[in-house]
């Protein structure tokens, strides 16, 4: 008599606001990216204090074509100034994504999100999270206030604590690529977990089980 295969059982995984701040945040974090690179290339040189320019020792420069002319670069070119959209599009997606991240911890800490989500993790994992949730995300949001004029001089000790505002971007350009990182780590763990069930639950909230 042949052997009868397991029936496949479709278990609940992640309820519907979890899903949607999910894949804001997803769209958000791109527009950021795609953005904040435009900001770095007309000016990828990154100083400590409060004031740098051109004409001030560098902490480090990334050696990269720029998009102003007046940037000194060892390239022959200078690549198209882009800046004015994606500064307007940085500033107002950090915003939609912010929402999105309160929403969601707000969330996780009412319905025990946090706690189920997370049972199906190591301890590396649980903990790698939470430094991103709770450490990256809150310190790139504020070092990326910090480099408003607006929010200087509203809350000038806020910015005073990171050291200046190209302090704030110097540490906002390193905290942004630790997330980049944390991206493709994640990436790569849903592809080795079973990427189409994953996204199948993370879409549809529910994902089969043996």
């Amino acid at each position: 008599m042949a052997a009868i295969a397991p029936a496949h059982k479709v278990a609940s995984r992640h309820a519907g606001l979890v899903r949607v701040t999910h894949w804001i945040t997803t769209l958000c974090f791109l527009a950021l990216l795609v953005s904040g690179v435009e900001i770095l290339i007309s000016h990828p040189r990154f100083y400590w204090g409060e004031s740098g320019n051109v004409l001030t020792p560098a902490l480090f420069t990334i050696p990269i074509p720029a998009s102003r002319a007046t940037f000194p670069t060892r390239f022959g070119y200078v690549l198209p100034d882009q800046n004015g959209w994606s500064r307007y599009l940085h500033f107002q997606t950090a915003w939609i994504a912010v929402i999105a991240g309160m929403i969601y911890v707000i969330y996780g800490f009412l319905n025990g999100h946090f706690r189920a989500g997370f049972a199906g993790y190591n301890l590396v994992q649980r903990l790698t999270y939470l430094f991103v949730i709770f450490v990256l995300f809150p310190l790139v949001i504020w070092t990326g206030l910090a480099m408003s004029p607006a929010i200087a001089a509203a809350m000038p000790g806020a910015v005073t604590l990171l050291g200046g505002q190209q302090s704030a971007r110097t540490m906002h350009f390193f905290v942004s690529a630790f997330l980049f990182l944390f991206l493709l780590v994640h990436v790569t763990m849903v592809c080795r977990a079973g990427f189409r069930n994953r996204m199948r639950g993370m879409i549809t909230g529910r994902s089969s089980t043996q």
